[in-house]
């Protein structure tokens, strides 16, 4: 089992400046998306480091010189790619809040992350998550968000989960409430996903998925006909089309035989 992958960053139509990063390591079978926050070009500086202390921690490990690097919280339920790949956020974390710290000129600054780590021996899928930033799985015709938005709105949902419409039109829907770069320590929701060929797995900034409906993201994923370049493009363009309100980061991961 193998796998293509494609990514694309756009600043979108109303941004001065492009905040979203993201990386594709072939190497690790790693893909992660970022979207900074913070203003003053700080939001692309966290986002920046997101990926780049990610992509750190996985060549040091890949060398077994990640022993000093690993956060002490080691989650002992976890296997050793989950550990890794949580331990590799948390670490972003505390980097992005140390510099956060030491720097007024980024005090405040953080980003979403989401990340993707591909084991094709036991045909799995670990994906890492905080803040808005989504997984979302397309197989057989259908597509399903993996990832569930640490926003207000979601966190109003689950202790409260009969909110009328009407509620939930006063709860603003842009909020999030985890984040790295937030505070020292951060809570990483972790998820486990099968593969099978043909799966397509997007991840994505909310410049997209706010911008593009998820079936309309089903159907150009699916009118690529395994082109996931194309379909990156199109996602793009059609984010763009739709208002282009934010930066727009996504990348395709494609499942082959």
């Amino acid at each position: 089992m193998n796998f293509t992958a494609a990514g694309l960053s756009d600043v979108g139509l109303q941004r001065e400046h492009n905040e979203d990063s993201f990386c594709i390591l072939a190497e690790h079978r790693l893909f992660v998306v970022a979207d900074g926050m913070g203003g003053h070009r700080a939001g692309d500086i966290a986002s920046r480091m997101a990926t780049n202390e990610v992509k750190a921690f996985f060549d040091a490990a890949s060398l077994g010189d990640h022993g000093s690097q690993w956060p002490s919280d080691h989650e002992s339920e976890l296997d050793e790619e989950q550990n890794r790949l949580v331990s590799a956020v948390k670490l972003a974390n505390q980097r992005i809040f140390q510099a956060s710290i030491r720097n007024r000129s980024v005090q405040g600054m953080g980003t979403t992350i989401v990340g993707a780590l591909f084991n094709r021996d036991d045909r799995k899928i670990h994906i890492a998550h905080v803040g808005d930033s989504r997984a979302y799985c397309i197989r057989n015709g259908a597509i399903t968000q993996l990832t569930r938005d640490h926003s207000l709105l979601n966190d109003y949902l689950l202790v409260m989960p009969n909110l009328t419409d009407a509620q939930k039109e006063r709860l603003p829907s842009n909020v999030i409430t985890r984040a790295l770069g937030m505070q020292d320590a951060v809570a990483v929701d972790l998820c486990v996903e099968r593969v099978q060929p043909g799966d397509v797995y997007v991840l994505c900034s909310d410049g997209l998925n706010g911008m593009v409906r998820d079936e309309r993201i089903l159907d150009l994923v699916r009118a690529s006909n395994g082109d996931i370049e194309w379909a990156a493009k199109a996602l793009v363009s059609e984010a763009n089309q739709n208002g282009g309100e934010d930066n727009i980061t996504v990348v395709l991961v494609h499942i082959t035989e």
